[in-house]
């Protein structure tokens, strides 16, 4: 009887295939793994926060777009790309899986087109209005559709790289920590940087070739990512995709059975709108705190640097927090602190650095919680798989993106109808009560939704480690 001829890899090594022809994974996280997955991810909010924060500024003063059309602009590509933003997932999932995987090869298929597309979002090409808005919205969708292939892909290999909570709740700490990393440095070297360019480029196209160069950053940190989760997913070959037996290949009906018969998944999406609310109301109206209830706009520098690193500190210690509550505690545990944190803030309000302290502290909770979050949608990806059958990572990974977008919804509704509520007029430094209802936006409606937001997950989301490896191991024995 003969054997077929042992195959090596490029390295030299035996490369062995399973009964299937399925390449075998490696197991156990490497060391670049453990600590450097997530540059990716800094890469890329290095590359988004130039829309976050200089969109709205190039529309009006760089290329002269009157407030409405600018406001036009903004809300047409928002809301197109909040319509899109559950599609992503579906395609990865229902396509044919490329030459380097289902997931990995996202990430060098077409990140590289996103400095082009990007680049185009600040760009005015015409002294026609129309015809430049028309571009500068072409160009944001595209861009965004492109990037989010690569973002959701990047977010999926948390649970195609760990195979147990632990490894994944290592994955998503390292990937939470770049992140916050990436938010620090650009909120100090960003501006600088297009200035930089400006010199270059000239003022107007200033955030364009930010943008364009930042995106390249962008593609350079996911080609790492490529690199380094080399091996860790498996690739389905030769007999097995002749026979059509890619688990991983899921039908529409079969990525919605995988969601409406996951009822912890659905709670988590519900629960993890806290986490974003937190993130982008506590961020949209700090300003409105320490300049017109405080009075001292000064102190916005020191409390940037301050929470930006109480991130990076929850979103690094959740590995070790995990191995001994699990991600599921560890994300219950810092709902409760960012609630507790919040709510003290409303209450002390008088003292802006006190109000510091705490939002610190709050955001170490946040980091913790965002770092977790990635690690429990992973489980619900075991969940389904084990109640349906098939392996629907990309399309329940990618639903990540939707509480992201309805959070970035809420933050202008939040913060408008407070500001309405307590009479907040431009140029105006309160007094009193009205001092007091400046936190409502900034600490007491994020602290109410993320009281309900532990509430829901204690009650709602049930999938523990101890049930999580029990599901892994009856996926595995089938």
């Amino acid at each position: 009887m003969h054997t077929a001829p042992e195959r090596k890899n490029k390295r030299g090594k035996p490369r062995v295939s399973n009964e299937n022809g399925n390449k075998k994974t490696k197991k156990g996280l490497s060391s670049a793994l453990k600590y450097f997955f997530g540059v990716g991810d800094a890469g890329f909010v290095l590359m988004s926060n130039i829309e976050t924060f200089y969109f709205m500024t190039f529309l009006t003063d760089l290329a002269g777009f009157g407030a409405g059309i600018a406001g036009l602009i903004n809300s047409v590509f928002t809301t197109v790309d909040a319509c899109l933003s559950w599609l992503y997932g579906g395609i990865i999932n229902g396509t044919k899986a490329m030459k380097w995987g289902r997931y990995r090869s996202w990430l060098i298929i077409v990140p590289w087109m996103v400095p082009f597309l990007y680049a185009f979002m600040f760009f005015r090409v015409s002294d026609n209005e129309m015809l430049s808005a028309v571009v500068i919205i072409a160009a944001a969708i595209l861009s965004h559709v492109v990037w989010n292939f690569g973002y959701v892909a990047n977010a999926t290999l948390i649970s195609v790289v760990g195979k147990t909570p632990e490894e994944k709740a290592t994955l998503a700490s390292s990937r939470a920590t770049w992140n916050n990393i990436g938010g620090l440095l650009f909120s100090y070297l960003g501006l600088p940087f297009a200035t930089l360019l400006a010199g270059f480029v000239g003022e107007r196209n200033k955030f364009a070739a930010a943008a364009f160069c930042l995106g390249v950053l962008m593609v350079v940190t996911y080609f790492a990512h490529f690199k380094m989760t080399d091996g860790y997913e498996e690739i389905e070959t030769g007999e097995s995709k002749s026979r059509g037996n890619d688990k991983t290949k899921v039908s529409i009906v079969e990525m919605f059975a995988s969601l409406f018969k996951n009822p912890p998944l659905m709670v988590l999406m519900l629960a993890d709108l806290a986490k974003w609310c937190v993130k982008f109301v506590t961020a949209a109206s700090a300003i409105y705190y320490f300049r017109d209830a405080a009075g001292n706009p000064g102190l916005m520098t020191s409390y940037t640097l301050c929470v930006s690193f109480g991130a990076i500190i929850g979103a690094f210690a959740m590995r070790y927090i995990a191995k001994t509550l699990s991600s599921r505690t560890t994300m219950i545990v810092s709902y409760g602190g960012m609630a507790v944190s919040l709510f003290m803030i409303y209450i002390m309000y008088a003292n802006p650095f006190v109000v510091i302290a705490l939002m610190t502290l709050a955001h170490v909770f946040y980091g913790m919680a965002f770092a977790a979050s990635p690690a429990l949608y992973a489980d619900t990806v075991v969940y389904a798989t084990w109640k349906t059958g098939k392996d629907a990572s990309g399309w329940i990974m990618g639903l990540q993106n939707l509480p992201l977008k309805i959070g970035v919804f809420l933050r202008g509704v939040i913060l408008s109808v407070c500001l309405v509520s307590v009479g907040w007029q431009s140029g105006v430094v309160l007094e009193g009560t009205a001092r007091q209802g400046m936190t409502v936006a900034f600490a007491l409606v994020p602290a109410a939704l993320c009281l309900a937001g532990m509430i829901l997950l204690l009650l709602g989301f049930k999938i523990t480690k101890d049930k999580v490896a029990q599901y892994q191991a009856e996926i595995d024995a089938k």
